[in-house]
């Protein structure tokens, strides 16, 4: 079982930034897969951005060129920058750990989401 914890979620005006975390309870390393997601009032949960542990980097087209995930090891954590932000980034945003087993299977670990509003 991987725990993950978000934080940073808050208020902000269209324009501006935030930066929200998600820690895990081991190393992220071992992990697969660490992405973002996140689910407005009415819509269905997306995926935002992804990373895995070779590094390499996934963007839905809507948050291309403003939003940047990245990975700290040694703090276990994965962050999501995010820039230029829109009224349309107002979403509860979750941590996905996913991992896969050497027989082919996949485990996904959500955390408890954090409220990120974009409003004037």
């Amino acid at each position: 079982q991987v725990q993950l914890v978000e934080s940073g979620g808050d208020l902000v005006r269209p324009g501006g930034s935030l930066r929200v975390s998600c820690t895990a309870s081991e190393n992220i390393f071992s992990i697969n897969v660490m992405g973002w997601y996140r689910q407005a009032p009415g819509k269905e949960r997306e995926l935002v951005a992804d990373i895995t542990n070779g590094g390499s980097r996934m963007y839905a087209d809507s948050v291309k060129g403003r939003f940047t995930i990245y990975r700290d090891n040694a703090k276990n954590t994965v962050y999501l920058q995010m820039n230029s932000l829109k009224p349309e980034d107002t979403a509860v945003y979750y941590c996905n750990a996913r991992k896969y087993t050497e027989y082919g299977e996949q485990y996904d670990y959500w955390g408890q989401g954090t409220q990120v509003t974009v409003s004037s």
